[in-house]
C-alpha cells in the first residue's frame, strides 16, 4: 500500500515540475538577463600591521548601493555575467593598538566583476546557476578623517578571483527575481603620508544582491 502512495506521489511531483517548466521561459543562447537592485559588500577582512607601529590594525565597514548585473546566454547552460554598480564607499576603522582612533578613513570603490556561468535549469521557472572569474576593483575618493584628519591616503587597486552562485525565479512573461551572491579576492596596501607607513588589508567581501531582472531576446 505504502509503495503505490510513493509512486503516485513521485509521479505527480514529476507532473508539476514538467508543467512548471513548460510554463516557464526557457533561456536561450543569445538571451540577455538584466537585474538590477540591492548590493551589499560585506568585508571579511582582516589586516597586517601598520608598519612601525606593531599591534595597529584596521577593519573595514559595510555598505549598501545599487547594482546591475548584466548577462549574456553562450549555450544552453553556459553564459557570461557582468557585475557593476553605483560606487560603495567604506569607513575604515582603527584596530588593535589603535581601536581608540575609531573612524580614520573613508573610500569609495568599484568592484566590476566578470564570470563564466554554468546554468543547471534554464528551462525551469527556478534557474540556478554558479560561476567563477575575475574581479577589479579600484579604489578612490580616499580621505582620512577623525584622528587623522589631514593626512594622505592612498590605496592600490585590486585584482582577484572570484565566484559567485545565483537564482533566478520567474514571475512573469520574461521578468523574474533575482538573488546572487559572490565572494571576491580583494587585497589592497593603504599608504599613508607623514611618515605613518603603509598596511596591507585583505577585505575578501562576500557581495549579495538581490532584485528584479528581465530577459532581452
Amino acid at each position: 500500500m505504502w509503495k503505490s502512495k510513493i509512486r503516485v506521489l513521485m509521479q505527480a511531483g514529476a507532473g508539476a515540475a514538467l508543467a512548471v517548466a513548460g510554463a516557464a521561459a526557457t533561456a536561450a543562447p543569445g538571451d540577455w538577463l538584466v537585474r538590477v537592485g540591492a548590493v551589499n559588500v560585506g568585508p571579511s577582512d582582516g589586516s597586517g600591521e601598520l608598519s612601525g607601529l606593531a599591534g595597529a590594525e584596521v577593519s573595514v565597514e559595510n555598505d549598501v548601493s545599487l547594482g546591475i548585473t548584466v548577462g549574456y546566454m553562450l549555450g544552453d547552460r553556459l553564459g557570461i555575467g557582468v557585475l557593476g554598480a553605483l560606487p560603495f564607499q567604506h569607513e575604515i576603522r582603527g584596530e588593535g593598538a589603535i581601536a581608540g582612533l575609531g573612524a580614520i578613513a573613508e573610500v569609495k570603490q568599484l568592484p566590476p566583476t566578470v564570470t563564466l556561468q554554468y546554468h543547471f535549469a534554464p528551462e525551469a521557472a527556478v534557474r540556478p546557476w554558479v560561476g567563477a572569474g575575475l574581479n577589479y576593483t579600484t579604489f578612490f575618493s580616499e580621505e582620512t578623517k577623525g584622528a587623522l584628519a589631514g593626512t594622505d591616503i592612498r590605496l592600490d587597486d585590486s585584482l582577484g578571483l572570484a565566484v559567485e552562485a545565483g537564482v533566478d525565479i520567474d514571475i512573469g512573461q520574461d521578468w523574474f527575481l533575482g538573488a546572487q551572491l559572490w565572494y571576491l579576492d580583494i587585497g589592497t596596501t593603504a599608504e599613508l603620508g607623514g611618515g605613518l607607513g603603509e598596511i596591507d588589508v585583505d577585505i575578501d567581501p562576500w557581495v549579495a544582491m538581490i532584485g528584479v531582472g528581465h530577459r532581452f531576446r
